[in-house]
């Protein structure tokens, strides 16, 4: 095939080259129109299903664009991002093939071009007796296709049965095989090439019959399968019949056995029938004779019996004694308790009484001695207000010391305001100082986005570079961060511009400004580390201000707004390497109104990599024609730079913030005097109040004794009137105690009568209960004999259990005729 693209300027240059020659031609739209009627009049050497147009507008690169194709061989030669694989891509969305297909974008809206809204691919395929003609237009907002059959509008399934009556399969690689789809067409094995060969070039019959030939086969497997399993089976069981042979014949073998035990088993209740009849004989005349002997023992137990009686009853009449003995004993005992508390309560009394009169002598001796403690006081008191000062000569001073105590006074206040205009002052400057640290830190945060891309995207260059911030002492010069973290654009908008121009390895590397270090840096990630980084030296000679061949106001006609060192920061090395490797500063940046005149531009400015609003220039010249060729390419999004942090207003932060620390080391400095004078002040005033309380109490002195003697003395005279007499109260008390003794010798002749009486009664308990035991032991000796004849007679029962041998008796008869049933069975009539 041979392509044509046409561009909205008459004086487009088409530009394509094979084995090193360059065309250029230039053809107009009636130009255009009348090849196409010479081609459709060659329509006899064309065959059925044939493209015979491919007409594209807003596809891709191009924006209106016509391809006639010739009947035989096509090919379409040109330079890298000329628009070939937009041709490719026409045909297989044109003929109702998906995106898939292709291998590039999943989208229809994706192959529109970029900045228009809809998208249209037209095919003329060749049919006898008309021409097919397909039509779709594509919508970027919705991606929805709509489709039109010979300029009639249609759907996509009446479409795909067109193409396919035509024999056209864009899915099939055979057929049509995409740039993108190279690697998986090499995958496919022989058997899916000759499917999809058979599917391109053969008739439509030949794919069905080679499907129903695999299934025969496949059926004829499956039969040869089940007849060798079943061949397989017959052997099997026959071979487990041999085996069946031997289980029968031990099978009649064990049936005649059985039969032999069945017989014995008949023949055996006749034995039992004896030994039973035996044995029932035998136990019926050892029942009768030990019937004899338990009776005998029965007769002379009955004795031994009353005795026993008789000796429980005494015993219990003695019992009955001991209990009344022990009630009269508790009962005096309980009334000797009571005599004896009536004792000690006289006692506690008497006690009482002595400890009171004794309490009022010692009170009567306090009282003495209380006395003369407050006459010597108020002896002292009184030789001391002679000797104290009149309150009239005090006055004076107290007056000097409070007026030199209103002027501390006053200076304490102004101080005071002082400090608190200081602190106001430096809550300000604190809160303006954490405001800009917020600030700050945001910037911080920024770059610790750009990090976390870096971690996510390059995990080595970012262990790298945590290393680096760690030793960065080993090397002699300074080393900047990857080109990504040093770089800041002043507007993220940009980004994508130095992006596109600088390459993706350099972007991810360490400058350095010595090779040495930069060996030493390599060395260690490489070797020790095991990391793959990239590192790049910047050069010696300074080309971060080297100027641009034109300055930028004489390219302002042509849309271009700045050079592309002008739209980031970056550090001196990092601006230095850029310059001299990619000549950013010669690199200018434009507009949509640049790329509308490109021609123009790539003419009278000679540059060699021109940017527009989305696409990149590079202009070259060639060898050969001595002409310009330019290419052009889509940018790519910006992914790394996008982050913006603007250094310029960080910088002016950080001098805010210093200068602010140094106000408030400034304010810091002026409270401290300030606080050093208060203090001294405080210490001042703490001593003038000192003064002022000494007076105070010198004056108040006199009043204070004065008040005291009168008290003292009111209370001297309470005290003498308070006098204890002490024979008095001790003829009382020995009067009481003699009372009291009196009402005790009685209790204690009533204590003594009781004691006696307790004693007799104990007397006469301790012989009830020798009596008791005696009838004890009697009856002792009558139960153990009583236990020896109950042994020997539960003995006997042993030996002859009269329940097992009647029972015995009573079945014997029963066994009798179960056993003669079963001899009747055995019997043969």
């Amino acid at each position: 095939m041979a392509a044509c693209g046409k561009r909205k300027s008459e004086d487009t240059e088409e530009a394509g080259s094979s084995d090193g020659r360059t065309r250029s031609n230039k053809r107009t739209s009636r130009e255009n129109q009348s090849r196409s009627g010479d081609r459709r009049s060659a329509g006899q050497s064309f065959v059925e299903g044939a493209i015979v147009r491919i007409s594209m507008e807003n596809f891709l690169t191009y924006d209106n664009c016509v391809v006639f194709p010739g009947p035989h061989l096509n090919m379409i030669v040109g330079a890298n991002g000329t628009g070939k694989s937009s041709i490719v891509c026409a045909i297989c969305l044109g003929l109702a093939g998906k995106p898939s297909f292709i291998g590039r974008a999943d989208k229809v809206g994706h192959y529109v071009k970029r900045g228009c809204n809809k998208g249209t691919v037209e095919i003329e395929v060749y049919k006898v007796p008309n021409n097919v003609i397909i039509t779709r237009e594509m919508s970027v907002s919705n991606n929805q296709s709509i489709w039109l059959l010979n300029k009639i509008p249609s759907t996509l399934k009446l479409v795909e049965e067109e193409v396919s009556a035509l024999n056209i399969q864009v899915g099939n690689l055979c057929q049509f095989l995409p740039q993108d789809k190279v690697g998986e067409f090499a995958k496919l094995s022989k058997i899916e090439l000759l499917e999809a060969t058979e599917k391109s070039i053969g008739p439509p019959e030949m794919y069905k019959f080679h499907c129903e030939l695999k299934n025969f086969r496949q059926r004829e497997r499956e039969l040869e399968n089940s007849c060798t399993e079943k061949n397989s089976n017959l052997e099997k069981m026959k071979q487990k019949n041999e085996r069946y042979k031997q289980d029968v014949e031990r099978y009649h073998e064990r049936q005649h056995h059985l039969d032999s035990i069945a017989m014995l088993e008949k023949k055996r209740p006749w034995l039992i029938y004896e030994e039973t009849r035996e044995l029932y004989e035998e136990a019926k005349k050892n029942r009768d004779r030990q019937k004899e002997e338990l009776k005998t023992l029965k007769q002379t137990q009955a004795p031994m019996i009353h005795e026993m009686t008789e000796a429980n009853k005494q015993c219990a009449k003695l019992e009955d004694k001991i209990k009344e003995k022990i009630a009269a004993i508790k009962e005096t005992s309980q009334k000797c308790k009571q005599q004896q508390d009536a004792l000690e309560k006289k006692d506690k009394q008497i006690e009482d009484i002595k400890l009171a009169l004794r309490m009022k002598q010692e009170a009567e001796i306090d009282r003495q001695k209380r006395i003369q403690n407050t006459r010597k006081m108020i002896e002292d008191w009184t030789s001391e207000l002679e000797n104290t000062e009149n309150a009239e000569n005090i006055q004076p001073l107290m007056n000097s010391l409070n007026a030199n105590l209103r002027q501390l006074e006053e200076e304490k206040e102004n101080i005071d305001g002082e400090l608190n205009d200081l602190r106001k002052e430096m809550e300000i400057l604190l809160k303006e100082r954490k405001d800009i640290e917020d600030r700050i830190t945001q910037f911080e945060n920024l770059m610790n986005i750009k990090e976390e891309k870096l971690k996510g995207r390059f995990q080595d260059t970012y262990n790298a570079l945590m290393w680096l911030r760690k030793n960065r002492h080993r090397f002699k010069k300074s080393v900047c961060d990857p080109l990504l973290l040093s770089i800041n654009m002043k507007d993220n908008k940009h980004a994508k511009y130095v992006e596109n121009h600088i390459s993706a390895n350099d972007m991810k590397a360490f400058v350095f400004e010595m090779k040495e270090d930069m060996e030493l840096f390599l060395k260690e990630m490489r070797d020790n580390c095991k990391l793959r980084v990239n590192a790049v030296c910047a050069p010696s000679e300074s080309f971060a201000e080297k100027r641009p061949p034109k300055p930028i106001e004489e390219l302002y006609r042509y849309g271009f707004c700045s050079y592309l060192r002008e739209l980031f920061d970056a550090p001196l090395p990092v601006m230095n390497y850029l310059c001299y490797q990619y000549h950013i500063y010669e690199v200018p940046v434009g507009t949509e109104k640049t790329r509308n005149m490109i021609e123009r531009v790539i003419k009278e400015t000679k540059l060699k990599h021109i940017y527009t609003a989305e696409e990149k220039y590079t202009v070259k010249i060639s060898r050969y024609t001595n002409q310009s060729v330019s290419t052009n390419l889509s940018l790519k999004p910006a992914q790394y730079l996008t982050v913006t942090v603007d250094a310029d207003k960080r910088r002016q932060l950080e001098d805010k913030k210093n200068e602010i620390n140094k106000q408030l080391q400034s304010l810091d400095s002026q409270m401290a005097l300030l606080s050093e004078k208060q203090k001294y002040f405080e210490c001042k005033d703490n001593q003038l109040r000192q003064e002022k309380k000494e007076l105070l109490d010198r004056k108040n002195k006199r009043k204070q004794l004065e008040s005291k003697i009168s008290m003292k003395t009111d209370s001297l005279r309470q005290m003498e009137q308070d006098g204890i007499n002490l024979e008095e109260e001790s003829e009382q008390a020995n009067a009481k105690i003699k009372k009291l003794n009196t009402q005790k010798v009685k209790l204690v002749i009533d204590f003594m009568q009781l004691i006696k009486s307790y004693m007799a009664l104990n007397e006469d308990k301790t012989n009830l209960v020798l009596e008791n035991t005696m009838a004890t032991f009697h009856k002792g000796r009558l139960d153990v004999e009583y236990r020896a004849a109950t042994v020997h007679l539960r003995a006997m029962d042993v030996s002859l259990p009269f329940c097992y041998l009647t029972n015995e008796l009573e079945n014997i008869p029963n066994v009798c005729v179960v056993i003669y049933k079963r001899v009747v069975h055995i019997v043969p009539r």
